[in-house]
């Protein structure tokens, strides 16, 4: 498997090595050797979850804060989207920076998300089935959100024929210098 590390050194693109002939492929899609050997400690995962998104669906920008906060590695089993993960940690030498890869069942990446880094992704083919492992459980207190369009981080999500559809929360979601303070201040609290 090839590792490659983003402009956010943390966040990790996985390429496994694809054996195809005429009957098909196979590859190995997680091994905990080679993950915990890049990532350069032990991650246990307890949590796999499965979306299925239409076209120029937009989930995102989410994050679980402290102390449930979630690393996800993620991929594309059917489809294509143009995945996202944003910096939110005020201490961080990349705060603010985000990171944009294609994921999709043809090119079979992967991208490594840690714990304390916003994410969300657009579907860019008719419909995308997307694959999460998650380092923690899903804690609904614990849920963030901030706006996938906030200027201030400044993404450069690909073109589609069409508005991106989102969901109540992400179209109501708080501006990136909202949720980090907000974030700031749960943290700061006794």
């Amino acid at each position: 498997m090839k590792i490659t590390p983003t402009a956010i050194p943390d966040v990790l693109v996985l390429e496994p090595q694809v054996f195809g002939d005429v009957r098909g492929f196979f590859f190995e899609s997680w091994s905990r050797r080679v993950f915990e050997a890049a990532v350069g400690r032990p991650v246990e995962f307890v949590q796999d979850n499965h979306s299925r998104s239409a076209k120029a669906v937009l989930r995102g920008l989410h994050w679980q804060a402290e102390p449930h906060a979630q690393g996800k590695l993620v991929r594309v089993v059917r489809g294509g989207v143009f995945d996202v993960a944003v910096d939110i940690r005020p201490q961080s030498p990349t705060f603010k920076r985000w990171v944009g890869v294609e994921l999709s069942e043809e090119n079979k990446l992967q991208m490594w998300i840690p714990p304390g880094l916003a994410h969300g992704f657009l579907v860019l083919s008719d419909s995308a089935d997307f694959l999460y492992k998650a380092t923690a459980y899903y804690a609904p207190g614990s849920e963030r959100a901030l706006r996938w369009d906030d200027p201030e981080i400044g993404i450069e999500w690909p073109s589609i024929d069409r508005p991106p559809a989102l969901s109540q929360k992400d179209a109501t979601a708080p501006s990136f210098m909202e949720a980090v303070s907000a974030q700031v201040r749960s943290a700061a609290r006794p």
